[in-house]
């Protein structure tokens, strides 16, 4: 899985990819980090669960849950059309499972503001509107094929004409299709076709270092906006997180303790990155290594159990479970299945977000 971040010119958004990839070289002990290109890269998503589970069961080492981010290039009005790079913008965008948008949402002088005065409204619209027009290109130029198919009898087809009329609809009225209410099968359609503006999206508000926990007018725009389709709204100032990102890490606690901060704004950015791609964690903790798995939301133990090899879904006999509340309480492994709080869970058992497993398996 991975997201795309996305955004105007000279909003803060290369800055903001600069400082999270900086950000994990420079945690790299315990938060490895790898470029794959120069605008792609993996980021570790910062869990506290995790260093309680080592307050029990030491390990060699510990790896956290990844997500692969994308700097996808800068898109202007017209991008739809090919204007600027819109056709490369259009093209890297298709292939990400969900989206954040970098909202400039602080006033510099000194930093132009491409639509001459900063409108974080103005900002969205301009996105979602190049969106929503190649996603009607797409549906206008895909539905007369599927009809064609449809005519045949094909049950298929005949499912995806309805779902493309219902989706034109929508982009005809200006409206994305993530707020549609899609059953199952009506999804799994819209997948198919790489339509951007029904993937998930999270607003990030690059704020400036005097509104840090974001506050100000300009964030709570942005939220207003956000919460008509249920999108999070995370504020960040990039220009802080890049400075952060640089120094070491006693010298990055001091700094961040200063400014009445526990943590950088790039781990709450991750955790909520994490959300809206709709993915779970579970945990595998032993003397080798403590470690957290990613998992979409409401995956079964033998899908999660896949996430560690594939051997592991096939072979799937069952899951010894406990949770880290119960790990806090009786202190070990041991002590929990003596007070018999080690559940054991089949095939049809539904993962739980914080789930600390053992998979048993035979192939």
């Amino acid at each position: 899985m991975e997201a795309g971040i996305v955004g105007l010119p000279n909003v803060g958004k290369s800055t903001l990819f600069n400082a999270l990839t900086m950000s994990q070289v420079a945690a790299s002990a315990n938060y490895p980090f790898c470029t794959i290109e120069p605008n792609e890269g993996i980021v570790a998503v910062p869990d506290g669960r995790l260093a309680r589970i080592t307050n029990y069961i030491v390990p060699q080492k510990i790896i956290p849950a990844s997500l692969k981010l994308v700097d996808i290039a800068g898109i202007v009005k017209g991008a739809s059309v090919g204007e600027g790079l819109g056709n490369k913008f259009l093209s890297h965008i298709r292939e990400v499972d969900a989206i954040l948008q970098v909202v400039r949402c602080f006033v510099d002088p000194d930093v132009t503001h491409v639509g001459g005065n900063v409108n974080p409204l103005s900002d969205i619209e301009t996105i979602e509107t190049e969106l929503l027009l190649a996603d009607m290109q797409t549906l206008d130029n895909t539905l007369p094929k599927v009809e064609r198919t449809a005519r045949g009898g094909d049950a298929d087809a005949k499912l995806a004409v309805s779902v493309i009329q219902k989706c034109l609809a929508s982009v005809n009225d200006s409206v994305s299709i993530r707020t549609l209410d899609l059953d199952p099968k009506e999804r799994r359609v819209v997948n198919g076709y790489g339509l951007m503006t029904a993937k998930p999206i999270l607003y990030v508000a690059n704020v400036s270092e005097d509104d840090l926990t974001g506050e100000g007018p300009l964030v709570q725009q942005v939220r207003e906006f956000a919460s008509k389709s249920g999108a999070d709204v995370v504020p960040v100032c990039a220009k802080l997180e890049a400075e952060l990102a640089e120094v070491d890490e006693a010298d990055r606690q001091e700094l961040l303790e200063s400014i009445g901060l526990t943590e950088p704004a790039l781990a709450p950015l991750a955790r909520a990155t994490y959300h809206t791609l709709g993915l779970a964690s579970y945990f595998t903790a032993g003397e080798k290594e403590v470690r957290a798995w990613t998992i979409p939301i409401g995956a079964t133990a033998p899908q999660a159990a896949g996430v560690i090899h594939t051997d592991f879904e096939r072979g799937f006999i069952r899951v010894e479970v406990y949770s880290l509340a119960d790990l806090e309480k009786y202190g070990s492994e041991k002590e929990i299945r003596a007070a018999g709080k080690l559940r054991i869970e089949g095939k049809s058992y539904v993962m739980q977000d914080g789930d600390i497993c053992h998979f048993l398996f035979n192939v």
